[in-house]
């Protein structure tokens, strides 16, 4: 099996066989304003994963010659800003957890 081949089949069974790919700015999302902390770490997961899916799929188009280079370059890459994000407030949120455990009661 070639790697045209393997795509083809990784983008049948994913269903993005579609040269276009959907718009998860526009969703549901309330003002940051008006948001609770566990509502922004949900939105901030929420985006980390779409980042994922897109650059999975750009990935898969560009393999099947339908998406140019740079675009996967780009993708693959907000991705990654966004996974480096969610480190980093998990970093953050362990770290404010043990200062509280280490209080004195």
């Amino acid at each position: 099996m070639d790697v045209k081949q393997a795509a083809d089949a990784y983008s049948a069974i994913a269903g993005i066989t579609q040269n276009t790919l959907p718009d998860t700015n526009t969703a549901n999302k309330t003002n940051p304003s008006d948001a609770s902390f566990s509502e922004m770490v949900t939105q901030a997961l929420g985006g980390a994963l779409d980042a994922g899916h897109k650059a999975e799929k750009i990935s898969t188009l560009a393999l099947m010659g339908k998406a140019d280079i740079t675009d996967v370059a780009t993708a693959v890459s907000n991705a990654e800003t966004a996974l480096n994000v969610i480190v980093a407030i998990s970093s953050k949120v362990v770290s404010a957890y043990q200062q509280i455990a280490q209080m004195p009661m």
